[in-house]
């Protein structure tokens, strides 16, 4: 059975793509066998036949190196920029969740750690029609641990409260939080950093610099951030 960890953000465009493929990429250095998973992505470019490109996972697999296919990474990929719940609407093909975990069970079955990403902020939905889906349904059926992305600037405290707030009322689990661009020697980034911790209870577990290229946290600190499959958690 692998090891598993869902990431989520604060927000779209926090850098939870960026992170993940650093995150997979010193799994594979450490020498584990690691793969990547997202339920839905949109916003995605084409390629020269008309097929999709799903954008974040080939980002992924550039970064870390993983030898997984694409087609293994993501269910459903969509070419509107917006929520996947509503470029289904706009595009067809919605999100089911049979589909989804049936996806993810098979990369799980094929590797030993696997990083699920996100879409957007943890309330961003997948579907909303006669069938309501949101990232939590997923993240609860296979009793996933979390890691939360927060933009290390303005306006992170906001953000990453009232985020960490909705996990736990919500009864999903977070290990800690990356903050992206984060700038040494900044104060009010090393600020955000010491609130952050205060008042959410969660440690920083890593600060991502723009253009790092690894990851500043060990790999045995890194791989305690997984656990394995625990199942549907009520």
């Amino acid at each position: 059975m692998s090891k598993n960890l869902f990431i989520t953000g604060t927000g779209t465009d926090v850098g939870k793509t960026y992170i993940t493929g650093l995150i997979v990429k010193k799994l594979r250095e450490g020498g584990v066998s690691a793969a990547y998973y997202k339920a839905a992505m949109s916003g995605n470019e084409r390629w020269t036949d008309g097929t999709l490109i799903p954008g974040d996972a080939l980002q992924v697999k550039t970064m870390s190196g993983t030898e997984q296919s694409l087609e293994e990474m993501c269910p459903y990929i969509y070419e509107t920029a917006v929520s996947p719940h509503l470029a289904a609407k706009l595009e067809g093909n919605p999100v089911e969740m049979e589909c989804v975990l049936k996806n993810f069970d098979y990369v799980c079955g094929k590797y030993e750690y696997v990083t699920a990403e996100g879409s957007g902020g943890i309330l961003c939905p997948l579907r909303f029609d006669g069938q309501k889906i949101q990232l939590e349904d997923f993240i609860r059926a296979r009793g996933l641990t979390c890691l939360m992305i927060a933009d290390a600037g303005l306006g992170t405290i906001n953000a990453v409260v009232l985020t960490a707030e909705y996990m736990k009322t919500r009864k999903i689990p977070v290990k800690g939080i990356i903050f992206n661009h984060y700038e040494p020697g900044n104060p009010m980034h090393e600020d955000n950093r010491r609130m952050c911790e205060v008042l959410t209870g969660l440690p920083i577990v890593a600060c991502v610099k723009d253009g790092d290229t690894d990851l500043d946290i060990s790999f045995e600190l890194l791989e305690g951030l997984y656990e394995e499959n625990g199942g549907n958690r009520k």
